[in-house]
């Protein structure tokens, strides 16, 4: 199943797989299996199948309060102490409570919950959120997540007394007793470049990231590099560990041992990126290459090897990833790996909008193509 134009998909995971090229997927030894092995699921605008459900009557007998009481815990409003809106809670979840809004009582807005939003790749998604959302009249309710990646305590609170039609995570995700709130509420999530592996329970939109990997390193090895050297993101981010799994099997495939002194922790940060190319850098056999597995990480890699006096690409060949436009500002404008995360945001726009009026979707995963882009950081190595 395909929102818009196919140029930019890889592969998409639905209930009937569509037909076209098929992604691989790393496993925990780094091979890939075939993207026709994700198991798709038939969820709802709540993420969950639809079963019988409890009416606000039953939901207020059950609890022992009014109506008007479990009204106000659905609507976000005040007036409850903690015990007894818990205890609404876990009854609305538990009794499957699912109040079907109609398009009156919907707000003409999207939340959006964002990791490090004002980063440029946090920016670029909202850009592209909004794109959608003008052209469709929608309006917008952008929030930061915490550095945990979660949204602050009252988050929920705020979203229930705005009653959007649905909410984007962009490198984010929600406690489960939050996404049971939305669930009763029928609001529907969609996830951009999920934290973690990608929910259960609600659709995610993301790219190719072991393609992305194997992509950037076998570029380097076509360029006559041996020692290659990567920056990896976070270990609990899928997109990190699949990058990461790419560099390996590119490697492998050619007979390339992984050195482990070579495979460095990060962040995705350009700090990271200075501290463990100049580590790196400066260890008795430094690397010919580094993969750097973000544009701003590979900044950092840049300003590691000047401070070090080593020119890029002459000294150094360095590959970024996504693509950002600081990459092609950098000096040198930088080889790296195109991630689409405009039309990723374009496409979780669509989704949610077509969640809210086809409750019943079936939807698991898209993941887009990436691509590699060759400018002026990569060179063979001196000899």
């Amino acid at each position: 199943m395909f929102l818009g134009s196919k140029e930019n998909y890889l592969s998409v995971h639905t209930m009937s797989s569509p037909q076209g090229r098929q992604q691989t997927h790393p496993t925990e030894s780094g091979r890939p299996t075939a993207a026709g092995t994700m198991r798709p699921m038939k969820i709802d605008a709540t993420g969950e199948a639809p079963t019988t459900r409890a009416t606000l009557s039953e939901v207020a007998a059950l609890a022992q309060v009014s109506v008007a009481t479990v009204s106000k815990v659905l609507n976000g409003r005040s007036g409850v102490s903690d015990e007894t809106r818990s205890r609404i809670e876990s009854l609305l979840d538990e009794r499957n409570y699912n109040r079907r809004l109609s398009a009156q009582s919907t707000a003409p807005l999207i939340e959006v919950l964002c990791y490090e939003i004002d980063s440029p790749f946090g920016g670029a998604a909202i850009v592209g959120i909004e794109r959608v959302a003008r052209e469709h009249g929608i309006g917008m309710v952008v929030t930061s997540a915490e550095e945990s990646h979660l949204p602050g305590a009252n988050w929920v609170d705020g979203v229930l007394r705005r009653q959007p039609l649905g909410i984007i995570l962009v490198a984010s995700l929600l406690p489960e007793k939050d996404k049971a709130r939305l669930r009763s509420r029928a609001i529907p999530i969609v996830m951009i470049d999920p934290y973690g592996a990608p929910a259960t329970d609600a659709p995610s939109i993301g790219s190719a990231d072991w393609n992305g990997g194997f992509l950037a390193t076998q570029h380097l090895i076509g360029l006559g590099h041996e020692r290659i050297a990567i920056v990896t993101g976070p270990d609990s981010m899928m997109a990190s560990t699949a990058r990461l799994s790419g560099y390996r099997a590119a490697l492998e495939g050619v007979g390339i041992a992984v050195r482990r002194e070579y495979v460095r922790p990060g962040k995705f940060h350009r700090d990271d990126g200075f501290t463990e190319a100049h580590a790196l850098l400066t260890s008795p056999e430094p690397p010919t290459a580094i993969f750097a597995s973000s544009d701003l990480q590979a900044l950092g890699v840049y300003e590691a090897a000047r401070v070090l006096g080593l020119r890029v690409p002459d000294d150094l060949s360095v590959v970024g990833y996504d693509d950002l436009a600081i990459a092609q500002w950098a000096g040198p404008p930088m080889t790296t790996v195109r991630v689409p995360l405009g039309e990723m945001a374009e496409q979780a726009t669509h989704l949610v909008t077509r969640l809210r009026d086809e409750p019943e979707l079936a939807f698991s995963r898209v993941e887009m193509a990436t691509s590699l882009v060759v400018r002026e950081s990569t060179a063979p190595p001196r000899s």
